[in-house]
């Protein structure tokens, strides 16, 4: 089966050629002085012009079959090869289309993302006037009110760091989701 691949490969680099050097000006000065040639000898007596026009005949009638199945293969040739770009591209476009369907899932998650963090910002400042409330009635609580106080608060910063932290991440997917969207584009 190799060695069959390796002469249909040899016998397509041939029939290539060929079908280049016939749509070349160098073919087209051949054929021009054969056939010159060809209506000269009869001329000078050195064939006969029936002979000539049966040699030439059967020349050219071999030569157009042959051109026919070198122009032929070419063009199988090259039908195979745009089968394969539209494979290709077939698979491109499927990909795009997932692209665009995670891009669209990502949109939704950072909205819900964006929804817990205002959510979360309205427990923060609940929080924080509780706290307010809190710091007013210290002046009357015992010492480990106080501490509960301070506990409290540490948490508090700790929650504020941690959405400050979101909503960095947030607004970094957001970035990533329009370069997605223009690179689709």
């Amino acid at each position: 089966m190799k060695k069959y691949n390796e002469k249909t490969e040899v016998l397509e680099k041939i029939a290539d050629s060929i079908t280049s050097w016939i749509g070349s000006i160098q073919s087209l000065i051949v054929h021009t002085v054969l056939f010159l040639t060809s209506f000269l000898l009869p001329m000078v007596k050195l064939v006969e012009f029936d002979k000539m026009l049966l040699i030439l005949t059967t020349v050219l009638s071999l030569e157009a079959i042959y051109l026919a199945i070198f122009i032929q293969m070419s063009v199988n040739k090259s039908h195979e090869k745009i089968d394969d770009i539209q494979e290709d591209i077939e698979d491109i476009q499927e990909d795009i289309e997932e692209i665009s369907e995670d891009i669209e899932e990502i949109s939704e998650d950072i909205e819900e993302i964006n929804e817990d963090i205002e959510d979360i910002q309205e427990d923060i400042e609940e929080i924080s006037e509780d706290i307010e409330e809190i710091n007013e009635e210290e002046e009357e609580e015992d010492h480990n009110e106080r501490a509960k106080n301070v506990i409290l608060k540490s948490n508090v910063s700790s929650n504020k760091n941690e959405i400050k932290a979101l909503k960095d991440i947030i607004i970094q997917l957001k970035t990533e989701i329009e370069q997605l969207k223009k690179d689709e584009n």
